[in-house]
């Protein structure tokens, strides 16, 4: 008698399943393969802010160069930059629950701030706490870099107060203005701009500051401060404001006589936000200056013609003169290429090996300038005195240098 033997129904169906599983493999090919995980970046900026465009110009720069860092491949290997946005509104307590949030955020390897002084120094303490990586491309006040921390977790690409009053100090000095007066913000950043032009005068004598004059935020008018700083001799006045503030003022000089127009030398928050439109016609009647770190109008043709392509990708922006915020686009697209180089020398998303590569990156060919290198252990500043220029609104409110 023949024997047969046969093998249980569920060997074959398993045999059967296996032998699909790689076939289907085989003619899916990398298809079933996992997409490699992003590694996030974020971004805690004002962009519920009413009138503001400093988040919005931030955010240009960065998705920007992400796109342009994703297209030539990502970082590690290949795992491609993810933005992640959040709105503080310029509220420090907003700021600080947004960082609490990217510090719990899996491959969340830094977070880029916006243009407030004011809510980053109140962020600080959270982020020493949570050693979360943060980078400055807009806020300016020296305690943001100047904090203490050991190890410092917080790189600026920027402007600091202690160049700015410097640069619009020895301006008025060049034009034959020596007597100034200072109308300051009443918060940490106008704190920091007063310690900054005091210790200006303390070395340089020929220039004095004749009286401070105080403002807070919202005010809807600054003129009595601004005639108190005339009465007391000033010839020009150092302005420390963001774009509202100095729109009411402009609009308020510009109603004096002329002969009580005197000249107004700025810090760069008015850039931030639709100050030519809130000053109207106005700001063609009275002398306006504002600093600046960077002119798209002196850039290098070679790097403005690269990232004007990488541009046209994310946005339909196509001429620099459309292009609003222009020291946040360009801080932000610099230092996302240096942070995407130190990610790849860290070899991982780990925070603090990302921190320390910072410290490594030998040389980055920027937009604003080339940095060699950006960041060192004792130097967590990237820009300097040679970045500094002054710049002037022309009638159709773009923002050209006076070569100055």
């Amino acid at each position: 008698m023949l024997n047969l033997i046969f093998p249980r129904p569920g060997r074959i169906f398993a045999r059967f399943a296996a032998g699909f599983v790689i076939a289907a493999l085989g003619i899916a090919g990398t298809d079933l393969r996992a997409e490699p995980t992003p590694v996030r970046i974020g971004l805690d900026a004002e962009f519920g802010l009413d009138r503001s465009t400093s988040a919005q110009a931030i955010e240009l720069g960065l998705r920007t160069a992400i796109g342009e860092i994703n297209r030539a491949g990502g970082v590690l290997g290949g795992r491609p930059l993810e933005l992640v946005t959040r709105d503080h509104r310029s509220i420090p307590a907003r700021g600080i629950r947004n960082v609490e949030e990217f510090a719990r955020m899996p491959d969340l390897v830094a977070v880029f701030g916006g243009r407030f002084s004011p809510v980053v120094i109140e962020e600080l303490p959270t982020l020493k706490a949570t050693k979360t990586l943060f980078l400055a491309v807009w806020s300016s006040a020296d305690g943001i870099v100047d904090n203490g921390m050991t190890p410092n977790y917080v790189y600026r690409l920027s402007l600091r107060d202690s160049l700015a009053m410097p640069k619009l100090l020895g301006t008025a000095r060049k034009r034959g203005l020596p007597r100034v007066g200072l109308l300051l913000t009443n918060t940490s950043w106008g704190r920091s701009n007063l310690a900054a032009a005091e210790k200006f005068t303390d070395r340089n004598k020929d220039v004095k500051i004749v009286q401070t004059a105080w403002y807070n935020w919202r005010d809807q008018t600054l003129v009595a401060q601004y005639q108190a700083l005339r009465n007391a001799g000033a010839q020009a006045i150092v302005l420390v404001a963001n774009d509202d503030e100095a729109a009411v003022l402009v609009r308020e000089v510009a109603a004096l006589p002329e002969a009580q127009r005197i000249p107004i030398l700025s810090h760069w928050g008015v850039t931030g936000g639709e100050f030519t439109a809130q000053a109207g016609p106005a700001l063609r009647q009275v002398d306006f200056s504002v600093i600046q770190t960077f002119s798209f109008f002196k850039a290098n043709r070679a790097q403005l013609a690269r990232f004007m392509a990488n541009l046209a990708l994310v946005s339909p922006i196509r001429r620099i003169e459309d292009i609003h915020g222009p020291v946040g686009v360009a801080h932000a697209y610099d230092l996302m290429h240096i942070l995407a180089k130190a990610i790849n020398l860290a070899g991982s998303t780990d925070r603090k090996k990302v921190r320390d590569a910072m410290e490594k990156v030998r040389e980055h060919r920027g937009l604003v300038k080339n940095y060699v290198p950006a960041f060192t252990p004792a130097r967590h500043e990237a820009l300097g005195v040679n970045e500094l220029l002054i710049a002037r609104y022309r009638a159709d409110g773009v923002l050209v240098p006076t070569g100055e």
